[in-house]
């Protein structure tokens, strides 16, 4: 599967679908390893903000909007920004602590991982569980389908309007789309900002299709 642009996406919506929006916060500054926090008290650059702008004017009018986020200050932005951009007077943005580190199993294995190599540790998991190969007994990261499938419930209880934005980080939506689309990411070849996972419902919350979106020119980093 490939990136659809979010105005294609939302154009093609029927009246009566609902969208769970899981969405990568807009472009930040560069975080490196040595970072104390890796990166928690980065915001979003003046472009970021406007990119979640300009993805908030694609959102139909028709329809309530609800807005959840990871705790850390540029995901809040983001999806505050994406209501204003779709002119919602006031967003109200909703943390959820589990859109911080959804994946994770063992914190002590996972800051390992932040520390030897983010891209290239995320990647060899997801390699791992998608050619099905034994677990250890310590593992940074939980096993990838049952938390996949656990990510899409929340979303889907948490979300009670029509349009749900879910804003989060990379770590936790590139797991998703290798689940859910069988997409496939590499260090040189990662999602970009303001890039996400978009689930359709009908009104009684059965999912209808899940597609990869970006709210950019395209959908993909390279390095």
């Amino acid at each position: 599967m490939e990136f659809v642009p979010v105005a294609k996406f939302f154009e093609s919506l029927a009246a009566d679908e609902r969208v769970f929006l899981l969405i990568r916060h807009g472009e930040r500054r560069h975080i490196t390893p040595e970072d104390p926090d890796f990166g928690a008290h980065v915001g979003l650059t003046e472009r970021g903000r406007e990119q979640a702008l300009s993805l908030g004017k694609c959102i139909p009018a028709e329809g309530d909007m609800s807005f959840f986020s990871s705790p850390v200050g540029r995901c809040v932005e983001t999806a505050l920004n994406i209501g204003l951009g779709r002119g919602v007077e006031n967003p109200q943005v909703q943390p959820l602590d589990c859109l911080a580190e959804y994946f994770v199993q063992d914190y002590d294995e996972y800051t390992k991982v932040l520390r030897a190599g983010f891209y290239e540790g995320i990647c060899q998991w997801l390699q791992n569980e998608t050619a099905g190969k034994p677990r250890g007994d310590k593992e940074a990261f939980a096993p990838l389908a049952a938390r996949s499938e656990e990510m899409l419930a929340m979303m889907l209880e948490k979300g009670y309007v029509r349009f749900n934005i879910f804003a989060t980080h990379d770590a936790w939506i590139v797991p998703c789309l290798t689940h859910f689309c069988k997409m496939t990411f590499t260090p040189q070849r990662w999602m970009n900002y303001l890039t996400g996972m978009a689930v359709v419902a009908d009104a009684q919350k059965n999912v209808k299709r899940i597609e990869p979106v970006t709210g950019l020119d395209t959908g993909w980093l390279s390095f």
